[in-house]
């Protein structure tokens, strides 16, 4: 009987990872080139829900956001470690989540709950230059692009999925349809290119006061449709 229930529970393992993909994907600009922090989110395919994190981390060092772009499944819940010697106030007016930290160092108690769906665009009350964003989502499956312009998704359930792509430089902050795909079991790749508003430069020590509040129009516009 023992014997009997090991091949079962082997068998059933062996199913389950027999059934399991890959899928890895580039992602650039208009012009081919790599585009990192963007986010490609996947929807539709098998019952399986994915991985869910509960909890996320958006850090605070040199005065910047780190990571610059974070994505969360919505009802996580994020904290907002300073990691600078230097006070920073954390805010968003964006419609998907508004809230305040006041200045503070070290890590605040209470963490943020995320529970809608939306761009959230970050900022600090003290030094104007520093944007962060927050990508919120109900997708089960979903990765921010690294340096090289890649994401990778490992032990994926093969399917039919929904691709969605987003860049904090997307036109009006919009989130953009990456068509459909099926994921087969042997691994599946694909290449897709945004659609992005191009960059103004390196960030200035003093930037221009209109640049986090035309970042905040877009992620209003993109979450009021």
């Amino acid at each position: 009987m023992l014997r009997l229930g090991a091949v079962l529970i082997g068998s059933l393992v062996f199913s389950a990872l027999a059934h399991a993909a890959s899928f890895e994907a580039q992602l650039t600009d208009a012009a081919g080139k790599p585009l990192a922090d963007a986010v490609l989110s996947l929807s539709g395919g098998p019952a399986a829900t994915g991985s869910r994190t509960a909890s996320a981390t958006m850090d605070q060092r040199a005065q910047k956001y780190v990571p610059h772009v974070l994505a969360v499944r919505s009802g996580t819940q994020v904290s907002f470690p300073n990691s600078d010697n230097i006070r920073h106030q954390v805010y968003s007016f964006s419609p998907a989540k508004r809230f305040e930290l006041r200045l503070y160092e070290g890590t605040p108690t209470k963490p943020e709950l995320f529970d809608k769906p939306g761009v959230v665009v970050l900022g600090c009350n003290i030094h104007d230059w520093m944007l962060g964003y927050i990508y919120v989502t109900d997708d089960p499956w979903f990765a921010v692009s690294d340096a090289q312009g890649r994401v990778r998704f490992d032990q994926l359930p093969a399917g039919h999925y929904q691709v969605s792509l987003w860049h904090p430089q997307s036109a009006d902050a919009q989130v953009q349809p990456g068509g459909e795909i099926d994921v087969a079991e042997p691994g599946t790749k694909h290449t897709y290119s945004l659609t992005v508003q191009p960059e103004n430069g390196d960030v200035p020590s003093e930037p221009a006061p209109s640049a986090f509040g035309d970042a905040f129009k877009k992620a209003a516009g993109e979450t009021a449709q």
